[in-house]
Parts: structure tokens; sequence; C-alpha cells
């Protein structure tokens, strides 16, 4: 039996990179695989994690939403809002405190909404992502703004902050929900028509509506779950932080486009997995976390992020090139 390493290299290359930098960092580092700093790191993964798997189903159809972090800050205000505790600053002074699921569902709907109105407006007006996200991305930073009064909404009740917390005193719960959205996501792409709807929008749109794909109905559908995604994102936010500024969350949008194409999801369109979009949010979380234990500005860390992002797209150019 003859091993194809190229295959092999192609295939599980970036889950390999994972393996050694956690390997570098844990000989530079004794307190890098300690129990806690691995969880501190896939805590830190999930919120960013989640809306790289929505940005995954984007990318995939040759699209680019730059509206994720803005559309989370709205969305984690709006829930926020709707789960405080009794207090001065209170947003709503009247407003008794609720379920939680209230605050909960308002915020999937805020987020699920923003990602809707992105994809009707590139599939019904025909311009480009880039130009509605990046329209989206202004408005909803303003309705946050205008929301919230620009103040942060704090003071948020324990049921609220809970999410935040860990299960059974180990497990954080924000890794549990990433878990839950990754097999969700997993489900969706790879077992659904909508899956396969949204890698034949990617590979060839014209072929796709050919071959009677609905094509405007599931540009709509691919943004909106990827408001959802952020809606999620807000929540897990808010649970973990226990407040929501107007200007949070601002940057999330281009770590979530990173952790998505360090992946392997070409922006070239119809090629991309939900595993890939899990290491690549991995791959950042570790080398942030590991660079932060060695020492190592913020600045510097946001260099090298950046020289990564260029290169997994200069990789992806050459392996697009060299298939055709």
């Amino acid at each position: 039996m003859t091993i194809n390493i190229r295959r092999i290299t192609q295939k599980y290359g970036i889950l390999f990179i994972l393996i050694a930098m956690c390997l570098v960092f844990a000989l530079l580092s004794p307190a890098f695989l300690r129990f806690s700093n691995v969880l501190n790191i896939l805590n830190q993964t999930a919120i960013w994690g989640i809306m790289a798997l929505g940005m995954t189903f984007v990318i995939i159809s040759k699209g680019i939403d730059l509206s994720v972090g803005s559309v989370l800050a709205f969305a984690g205000l709006v829930a926020a809002s709707l789960a405080q505790a009794p207090a001065q600053m209170k947003l709503y002074q009247n407003l008794p405190e609720l379920p939680l699921v209230i605050p909960i569902l308002a915020g999937l709907l805020v987020g699920t909404l923003c990602g809707a109105i992105n994809g009707s407006l590139i599939a019904f007006t025909k311009i480009p992502a880039f130009i509605a996200t990046l329209g989206m991305q202004t408005i909803a930073r303003g309705f946050a703004l205008i929301y919230s009064n620009a103040r942060p909404v704090s003071n948020l009740t324990p049921a609220m902050n809970s999410i935040g917390s860990r299960a059974f005193g180990v497990m954080p719960i924000p890794i549990l929900i990433y878990l839950f959205i990754f097999v969700i996501s997993y489900i969706l792409l790879n077992k659904t028509r909508f899956g396969k709807n949204t890698f034949a929008i990617g590979g060839n749109i014209t072929a796709a509506e050919v071959s009677g794909v609905n094509v405007p109905k599931n540009l709509v559908m691919i943004y909106a779950y990827c408001g959802l995604l952020a809606g999620i994102a807000a929540i897990v936010f808010a649970g973990r932080v226990g407040s929501v500024h107007p200007g949070a969350a601002e940057g999330y949008e281009l770590t979530a486009i990173a952790a998505t194409t360090i992946g392997g999801t070409s922006h070239s369109g119809g090629i991309g997995t939900i595993g890939g979009a899990l290491i690549g949010a991995l791959i950042l979380s570790v080398m942030r976390n590991g660079m932060t234990l060695l020492g190592f500005s913020p600045y510097s860390q946001k260099i090298l992020e950046g020289l990564i992002i260029v290169g997994a797209v200069i990789l992806d150019m050459r392996k697009n090139a060299r298939k055709g």
C-alpha cells in the first residue's frame, strides 16, 4: 500500500500545524498544558469560533460578512437589556425580571434579522457581499450606540451570567455551546440539501441556477444562519463578560474570517469544512495564549496573525492554480 504524503499533507496539514504549535508552546512554557490553561484556550475560542462556523457557510458560497462583530454587539445589548437585575442604571427601569429564554430569543432574533437583511441585499440587489455587509457593519454599530445611549449594559441577572459559568463546576458552558453548534453546523453543511446548495452556489452560481437551486432563497438562508450564530456568540459574550458595551466585539469579524481562512475554506468559493473552521479558530487561540505566556506583546500577535492569514490565502491560490 502506497502512502500518498502529499495528499495526507493537504488533508491534515492544518491539524499537524496545530499539534506542532501546541508542542512548541508546551516545551517553551510549562504552564501551557495545565488543565486550567487548556480550558481557558477553549473558552476563549468559543465566541469567535461560533462566528467562524457561520462565516464558513458564507465564504463557501463565495461571499463575505464584515458585519458579524457589530451584529454581535447589537444583539448582545438587546439581550443584556432584557436580562438586567434591578439597578439604578437599568435600561428599562419598569421591566420585571424576565425568564432567561426571552433575552436569549431576542438576541437570536436580532442576529438572524441582520443576517437575513444582508442576504436579501446580496440576493435581490446584486450588490457585492463586501459592500452589503460593510454597510450592515456600520448600521448595526450605530443601532447599538443608539439603543444603549452609548453606555454599557451591565448588572445582569444570575441566570444570564450562568451562561458564562461552568457545568458541574468543571467544564465552561461556552465550550459546550460551541461544540453543540459545531455538530449542528457539520450536519447542516454535509448532510442537508442546504449544505449542498451552499457548495453549489460557491462553486458555480450559474450552474447552480441551471440545476434548479433557488439561489436568492439560499443566499438569504446562508447569511441569516451566519447572523444567527453571531447572535448566539452575543449571548455567550454577555454571559461570560457580565456586560455588553456598544463597542464590543470590534474586529471580531476579522478574527472569524481569519479562523475560517486558516482552516482551509477557499475564498474562491465551493471549498471548506466545518472541522477546518474549528482547527483554524484553535490555532488563533493557541497562538495568542502561547505568545502571551511567553511575554509577547498583543501588537506583535496581531502582526503574526496577519502574516498567517496572508500565507493561508497565498497557499489557497497556489493550490487552486495547480488544479486549474
